[in-house]
C-alpha cells in the first residue's frame, strides 16, 4: 500500500520539471494524478511517464475560460480531489527600469490570478480534509536582482496559504506553500536566460548552498508529497523551504 492509495489528486503544470516529478512519485505512491499543461504533445509525453494512473487535460491557468472548463470536466467524471498542487508558474527576470505592462501581466497572470482561480474553481470538488499546496520560491523573501517581479509574485503565492487556511478551516481543509531553491528544470528557459547562463547561475548558487549543489526535481516532489500526505496532518499555513540552505545563512 503507498502513502496515497485511494486519493486523488491534480497537479497543475504537471507535465515538466517539479510538476512532472511529483506527479510521478504520487502515482508511485498509490493515487490517481490528473496533471494540466498548454501543450497537448507534452501533456502526452508526460502521461507515458507516469503511468496508467496518469490522467492529461490541457489547459491554461491564466485563462479562467480554461479553469472553468477544468472544473466542469472533472465534476462530469464525479472526481472529488484530496490534493491540489497549485504548480503551474512562469515568468522572465528583468530589471525595475525595463519592465513593461506585457512583462507585468505575464508574470502576474499565471503566477498569481492563476493560483486564485485555480484553487477557486476546483474548491467545490475537493473533499473536506484535503490537502492544497501552492508553489512559491525562496525568491518571496529575497531582493534579487531583476527579480522583482516574479519576487513579488512568488510573496503573493506564500501569503495565500496563511489566507486561505483560515478561510478552510471549517472544511478542514489544509494549505500549505513550498518554496523551492535553484532546481534546474525547462522553466529556466523561460527566464530570458540562455544555457550558459543558466550554468553559471547554477555555479554560483551551489558556491553559495551549504549543500553546495542546485536541487532535483524529485527532492522537491518528496516535500510535496508529504504536505499532501496525511503525515503533515499538523502542518498548515506553513511555507517549507527546500533549497539546500541557500536562503538561510
Amino acid at each position: 500500500m503507498g502513502r496515497l492509495s485511494g486519493k486523488t489528486a491534480l497537479i497543475t503544470g504537471g507535465n515538466s520539471g517539479i510538476g512532472l516529478a511529483t506527479a510521478k512519485l504520487m502515482a508511485q505512491e498509490g493515487a490517481k494524478v490528473f496533471i494540466t499543461g498548454r501543450r497537448q504533445e507534452a501533456l502526452t509525453s508526460a502521461l507515458n511517464e507516469i503511468g496508467p494512473l496518469g490522467v492529461g487535460i490541457q489547459g491554461d491557468v491564466s485563462k479562467i475560460a480554461d479553469l472553468t472548463r477544468l472544473a466542469a470536466e472533472l465534476t462530469a467524471q464525479k472526481v472529488k480531489l484530496d490534493i491540489l498542487f497549485a504548480n503551474a508558474g512562469a515568468g522572465t527576470v528583468l530589471p525595475i527600469a525595463d519592465v513593461t505592462e506585457e512583462h507585468y501581466y505575464q508574470i502576474f497572470d499565471t503566477n498569481v490570478k492563476g493560483v486564485v482561480f485555480t484553487v477557486q474553481k476546483l474548491l467545490p470538488i475537493m473533499n473536506d480534509g484535503g490537502s492544497i499546496i501552492l508553489n512559491s520560491s525562496i525568491t518571496e523573501s529575497k531582493g534579487m536582482e531583476a527579480f522583482s517581479m516574479y519576487s513579488a509574485s512568488k510573496a503573493a503565492v506564500r501569503n495565500f496559504a496563511r489566507g486561505w487556511a483560515n478561510d478552510l478551516k471549517s472544511r478542514k481543509i489544509r494549505v500549505n506553500a513550498i518554496s523551492p531553491g535553484v532546481v534546474i528544470t525547462p522553466g529556466y528557459n523561460g527566464l530570458g536566460m540562455n544555457d550558459d547562463q543558466i550554468k553559471e547561475y547554477a555555479a554560483q548558487s551551489s558556491a553559495k548552498t551549504p549543500a553546495g549543489r542546485t536541487g532535483q526535481p524529485e527532492e522537491i516532489a518528496k516535500a510535496v508529497l508529504f504536505l499532501g500526505s496525511d503525515e503533515s496532518s499538523f502542518v498548515n499555513a506553513e511555507n517549507l523551504i527546500v533549497d539546500g540552505g541557500f536562503s538561510l545563512v
